[in-house]
């Protein structure tokens, strides 16, 4: 029978429960546990896929299609497990799973409540698919007192009832700030919180308390006799230099003792933690440095391209290089040809993320046009790869080259997918549909060209990898496109759908229709982003 841990949150948002969660997870699996972790989200959207990057950050898409918030992207990446649409759920698909059997009569007349029927719905959610696993983490967004969360709050309260209390552990995230005019780190909002949650019918078994400065040994035994938990289950978890370092220095704190000793197992042998020890060596002695400007649109909000950066981290480790990132407002790049080359020119790679509409899109182009002329390394992903097939068009001579996202055009070089083959048959969409959900999302197959650059850095020619979008790129200029240079070396396997292009005469030019940077892990680097790396690597040593 699986174990379940729960995690909530208190005193303010940002604290860090996600990777708090993925630690935990990724030290239990150390032990020989098998984990999975899931996500409860208390707003009312169906999914993040409709939100905008500047309030919610990046959307992480699993295997198996399913738009989901970002912290499922730390979960997989400190734990090697795939995500999937069960470990995720918000408010609002509970609600409206509900709606929609209320509808049909489903609940044979009877009044529809928050308790039982919402409860219940999110207990069931909690218990699905979970076949052979050993622990089972929930991490419950927001924070305690919030009205949006007091649902979910409720079905945990529940769950420990009817699991067992030797079969549950609760862990609780807080916030001890130090303040600094009375030179003192304060306990009483992590008292409080307790107390909120307490009077909610959780009692929390393990506090994971965030400070900036070290938490003395008064201050956890003051923490454990206010809120009824011993003073080693009381948790400092201070600031790290990289969120790698996270699982052992939670480790050090004795964090996932103290977890299995709540549930009343003995911690036995220490967990390996070789792969996260390799990874700190990397990190802390690089044999070098590339700066790698990346040309996008959501510049002032860091977990928008969260997945991303984590992948240009990863390409660096693969390479024991440092990997400075500049982030570069591709709208800059539209009003001024110095702004340009005085932005691009210290860059040793240049990387095109995806994004939605046609703000910025020039720019965009004129980043994808500068790393041609200029042989600069060049990454493309989805609408980055888009901008790469406009922009070689227009070299080409179709000066007209653009897309039908950004409106009506009459070189439609790239424009809407309305139809593509999954497992489960053709899907269709319309250009008025719904836009949520409606894209081409998850694990799709792609074949690759045998002598191409991409399947030498795969080593196979044939791949999986996820994908979210709903325009494509026009098979009708390929012709075109080829004439100029740019090769469609990888394509769905029916070959109606371009999924990488490169350009074979540059040192390292490849776009890609899907997202490789959702699959990559710091002890299991994406091939694509070590590759592109390894090219800037080459490229600082040139200029």
């Amino acid at each position: 029978m699986a174990r379940y841990i729960f995690i909530t949150g208190g005193v303010v948002s940002s604290l860090g429960k996600g990777l708090m969660a993925a630690s935990l997870a990724a030290l239990l699996q150390a032990r020989g546990y098998r984990v999975r972790i899931r996500k409860f989200d208390p707003y009312l959207n169906v999914d993040p896929g409709t939100m905008s990057p500047h309030q919610h950050g990046e959307v992480y898409v699993t295997d198996d299609g399913a738009e989901t918030d970002l912290d499922l992207g730390h979960y997989e990446r400190f734990t090697g497990v795939a995500s999937r649409q069960s470990d995720n759920v918000t408010s609002g698909r509970i609600y409206k799973t509900i709606i929609e059997r209320e509808r049909r009569g489903d609940y044979l007349g009877a009044t529809v409540q928050v308790i039982p029927h919402v409860t219940d719905a999110i207990k069931a959610f909690a218990q699905d698919e979970i076949d052979d696993l050993d622990f089972v983490l929930c991490e419950i967004g927001g924070t305690v007192g919030d009205i949006e969360s007091l649902p979910f709050i409720e079905a945990i309260r529940q769950l420990r009832n009817d699991l067992g209390r030797g079969n549950t552990v609760s862990i609780h995230v807080t916030l001890v700030p130090f303040i600094s005019a009375a030179g003192e780190l304060k306990t009483k909002p992590t008292q409080h919180s307790v107390r909120e949650l307490a009077s909610l019918g959780v009692q929390p078994d393990v506090l994971v308390c965030r400070s900036e400065r070290e938490l003395p040994a008064s201050e956890r035994a003051k923490i454990a006799q206010f809120c009824n938990v011993p003073t080693a289950a009381v948790i400092p978890a201070l600031d790290a230099k990289s969120i790698y370092a996270v699982p052992m220095q939670y480790h050090r704190e004795g964090l996932d003792s103290e977890v299995l000793r709540a549930f009343g197992i003995d911690p036995g042998e220490p967990p390996r933690l070789d792969r996260w020890e390799d990874i700190m060596t990397r990190l802390d002695n690089p044999e070098g440095e590339v700066t790698i400007g990346v040309v996008g649109k959501y510049m002032g909000v860091p977990d928008a391209y969260k997945s991303l950066h984590e992948a240009l981290v990863h390409g660096g480790i693969a390479n024991r290089v440092k990997v400075n990132i500049r982030w570069l407002d591709a709208e800059l790049f539209e009003q001024d040809e110095a702004e340009i080359t005085s932005r691009l020119e210290p860059m040793h790679g240049i990387l095109v993320p995806g994004g939605f509409g046609e703000r910025g899109s020039e720019g965009k182009i004129a980043g994808v046009r500068f790393a041609r002329e200029r042989n600069v390394p060049f990454f493309g992903i989805c609408l980055g790869m888009q901008m790469a097939c406009i922009e070689g068009a227009r070299e080409q001579g179709v000066k007209d080259a653009s897309t039908t996202e950004f409106g009506p055009t009459e070189e439609p070089v790239v424009g809407m997918i309305t139809e593509w083959m999954t497992a489960e048959g053709i899907q269709k969409r319309e250009a008025g549909g719904d836009l949520g959900g409606t894209m081409r999302l998850g694990a799709y197959p792609a074949k690759l060209s045998g002598n191409s650059v991409v399947a030498s850095i795969y080593g196979s020619d044939s791949i999986s990898e996820r994908h979210r979008h709903r325009y494509e790129v026009n098979t009708h200029y390929k012709g075109v496109l080829e004439q100029g240079g740019l090769v469609f070396s990888g394509m769905s396997p029916d070959g109606t759908l371009p999924e990488i292009v490169e350009r074979p005469d540059h040192p390292w030019f490849v776009g890609v229709q899907f997202h490789p940077e959702l699959k990559s892990k710091p002890f299991d680097p994406h091939p694509l982003f070590a590759s592109f790396i390894e090219a800037a690597v080459k490229h600082s040593r040139l200029v």
